[in-house]
């Protein structure tokens, strides 16, 4: 059985290759955009057609898979027990509109509702990030590590603005950082990278201690999916922003570097359902 998610996973390093390899050709030159819910959420040509290369060749590979997609979901996701890849060909398309170099291509594979597989590239800086369960959590090929940080004043902290410009959700994502954000809880630093996937990486690689994603941020299983699994097998703590059990189906997501600042972050958080 182990073997079976073997080839699932070399099968999703390849084709997030390919995929990043498309996004990195189009990242400099003229897009076409269009809009979805709202002036600020955007979606390209690329998207799209990053996500149709992704889906055909795996299922070409695996028939008897299910696929969930950002841009083929429609507004009804369900997770079942089949084996189903989750899938955001271009996680962070505000910022691959604007050139700023954090865009990645995610890719998990759940299997009974567990992520088997998770995969995410940053094509622009040609980062593969990779893990599987019980064998550790990788970037191109080299073992990474969460960095155990358990203060919340020498942490560098990594959040999400949202795309929405309603004033109480803006209220309500101000405060949240502003539990954080002042004299006497102050963190290190804030940042803001535009992309759940890469914001997950980047704690558990150490470049950040954590980061909180709610799903009025507008984030779905697809941005978490991988980037949880890598973040727990790079030694990281993942839960619910209530400091609950992670359901990636939940839209909900609070990723540390230890046990202690991940519960310390939650008490601090005013929830967004």
């Amino acid at each position: 059985m182990e073997c079976q998610w073997d080839e699932c996973f070399d099968a999703a390093v390849e084709v997030a290759r390919k995929g990043g390899e498309e996004i990195k050709s189009a990242f400099s030159g003229e897009k076409s955009i269009q809009t979805k819910s709202s002036a600020t959420d955007l979606v390209t040509e690329t998207d799209g057609k990053v996500e149709k290369m992704i889906i055909s060749t795996l299922s070409g590979k695996f028939p008897s898979h299910s696929f969930i997609g950002e841009e083929s979901a429609g507004n009804k996701v369900e997770l079942t027990d089949n084996p189903t890849w989750i899938i955001d060909p271009l996680d962070g398309t505000m910022n691959f509109v604007h050139g700023f170099p954090f865009v990645a291509v995610s890719i998990a594979l759940s299997v009974k509702k567990e992520v088997v597989v998770g995969v995410v590239y940053n094509a622009i800086l040609d980062q593969m990030f990779t893990a599987q369960p019980g064998k550790g959590a990788f970037m191109n090929g080299k073992p990474i590590h969460v960095s155990g940080q358990e203060d919340v004043k020498k942490s560098m902290l990594i959040a999400e603005l949202g795309k929405s410009r309603a004033k109480d959700k803006v209220d309500k994502v101000f405060s949240n950082l502003g539990a954080f954000y002042n004299e006497d809880k102050s963190i290190h630093a804030c940042r803001v990278l535009g992309s759940p996937a890469l914001d997950m990486c980047q704690v558990a690689s150490g470049g950040g201690d954590a980061c909180y994603l709610f799903g009025e941020y507008g984030i779905h299983v697809w941005d978490i999916a991988a980037g949880a699994l890598i973040v727990r097998e790079a030694g990281g703590v993942v839960l619910d922003t209530t400091g609950g059990p992670f359901d990636m189906m939940s839209r909900r997501v609070l990723c540390a570097s230890s046990e202690k600042l991940a519960r310390t972050i939650a008490e601090g958080l005013t929830q967004m359902d």
